[in-house]
């Protein structure tokens, strides 16, 4: 992987930490230099003011030839460290550039010409000016190991000689080595405080953007998620792009949502013709075994079984084709008041498939008269339900079915205590041909959602752990 394919949250902290580094190495050098010149600056100032002082002094003392007055005074300076801390020496020369004192005797005997001394002195004697109003020379050269400073020993005009301070270089490298430790220390200082911050910045800057590449990266594969505001609470660039996506992810949900809605629509519309072609059809025969069954009543003589059969079986019959009428929008359905006898009838109908799952079902119903509901409707609800929660409890699982009114409404509820529903299953309950729906088709409990507001109630699921719970209300007082 290339430098610049690095994540930004690597990148921000490398190239800042290298600014800072650069910067750092920038100011460090620029620091040498102008440390070294300043160094120079206060040796050559020092030189000239410690040489005025010393040859003004030395004045009255080489006028009255006064040798060991004069040695004195070159030697005073050395006694303290105030002035001399980098000079090496003091030298007096006369007026023909002999050595009229010093302070290192054994190294400048005394009247030894100064070109005598070694090639440096001798480079410096060359260039003595000999005039009274002189000003100080500095003389450093690259390859010499000293710096001199001469300062002329004047007073009115009259010159008797020359004042030499000599620096030794190799003290003036310590002190300026020594300067550099202490500049290179604090930068490092500086640096180690810097970097952990750059570091944390640069990361602290990136994860919001990290976020955002997450949430982007994931659209079209799954919904996208929200981001937390507190995250990056600004609103900078990055802040207006934290609302910039919170704004496209509602957009998105809104695109999706119709687009659901519009495919709801599109299978309705479906099944509305489904069920109309299927009306017909079914209806046809349907009426001609309700004749027989009239036909049989009516001029037949069955024994009591069989004349509670044959009434099972036209009850049956009229609530199937009147389920059917249901499922159509432009049908009127009539039927028989609701009483307690169809809750025994659901009862017989139902036990069979709890009988062969090996469910127990546990019946509260508590009707005394008969309800202003069409009976046929409400029986085909209260089997789809029941149907579909003996499914779900299992073998050795219970239902129960609880029938009760109150004030002026019915209130219907089947409990079992089976597996119970995920979130995303119960929002699409009552969705026809739902994925959710493993062992059948959905239209259960899309007949039962379409017969409910059908009559103006409600139903709704609710489910916890090893519970589930359809509840259905029915007004009493239908509208006319």
């Amino acid at each position: 992987m290339r430098l610049f394919d690095l994540s930004l949250r690597f990148k921000m902290p490398l190239w800042g930490g290298g600014l800072i580094l650069a910067t750092a190495l920038a100011l460090s050098a620029s620091f040498a230099v102008q440390t070294w010149d300043h160094l120079h600056e206060e040796i050559q100032k020092n030189a000239q003011d410690l040489g005025r002082t010393v040859a003004h002094a030395l004045f009255p003392v080489m006028l009255q030839d006064e040798v060991w007055q004069a040695f004195e005074i070159v030697s005073l300076p050395f006694a303290t460290p105030l002035n001399a801390a980098l000079a090496e020496s003091l030298m007096v020369l006369d007026s023909a550039n002999r050595v009229y004192v010093s302070s290192t005797p054994q190294e400048h005997p005394m009247l030894s010409p100064l070109a005598s001394l070694g090639s440096e002195l001798k480079t410096l004697a060359s260039r003595l000016p000999s005039e009274p109003d002189a000003q100080a020379l500095v003389l450093e050269a690259q390859e010499a190991d000293h710096i001199y400073v001469a300062v002329p020993i004047s007073n009115d005009g009259v010159r008797l000689g020359t004042l030499i301070v000599t620096y030794n270089k190799s003290l003036i490298s310590q002190r300026y080595l020594h300067l550099l430790e202490n500049a290179l220390w604090t930068t490092l200082a500086v640096l180690a405080l810097l970097l952990p911050i750059t570091a944390y910045w640069g990361r602290r800057m990136m994860q919001p953007m990290q976020l955002i590449t997450e949430r982007i990266s994931g659209i079209g594969r799954s919904e996208p998620q929200p981001l937390d505001a507190s995250v990056y609470p600004y609103q900078d660039e990055v802040g207006q792009l934290f609302g910039a996506y919170e704004d496209m992810r509602s957009r998105l949900l809104e695109k999706t949502a119709l687009e659901k809605q519009m495919l709801q629509t599109d299978r309705l519309a479906a099944l509305g013709r489904l069920t109309a072609g299927m009306a017909h059809e079914i209806n046809n025969p349907l009426g001609g075994m309700l004749n027989a069954i009239s036909t049989l009543k009516k001029h037949g003589n069955p024994d009591p079984v069989t004349q509670k059969t044959i009434s099972l079986l036209e009850r049956g019959l009229t609530q199937i084709r009147e389920t059917v009428a249901a499922l159509l929008v432009e049908a009127t359905v009539r039927s028989r008041p609701l009483d307690a006898s169809d809750f025994d009838d659901v009862r017989v109908l139902v036990a069979h498939a709890a009988k062969k799952q090996a469910t127990q079902l546990a019946w509260h119903v508590d009707l005394t008269a008969p309800l202003g509901l069409p009976s046929t409707l409400v029986r085909q609800v209260l089997m789809n339900l029941l149907l579909n929660a003996i499914t779900a409890a299992g073998a050795g699982g219970q239902v129960t079915l609880q029938a009760q009114t109150l004030g002026r409404q019915l209130v219907l509820s089947v409990h079992n205590n089976g597996q119970s529903l995920q979130p995303e299953q119960l929002g699409r309950l009552f969705e026809p041909f739902s994925p959710f729906s493993e062992n059948g088709h959905g239209l259960g409990l899309w007949i039962c959602y379409q017969i409910v507001n059908q009559l103006h109630g409600t139903i709704q699921a609710e489910s916890a752990t090893g519970r589930t719970c359809f509840t259905v209300t029915f007004p009493l007082d239908l509208p006319t």
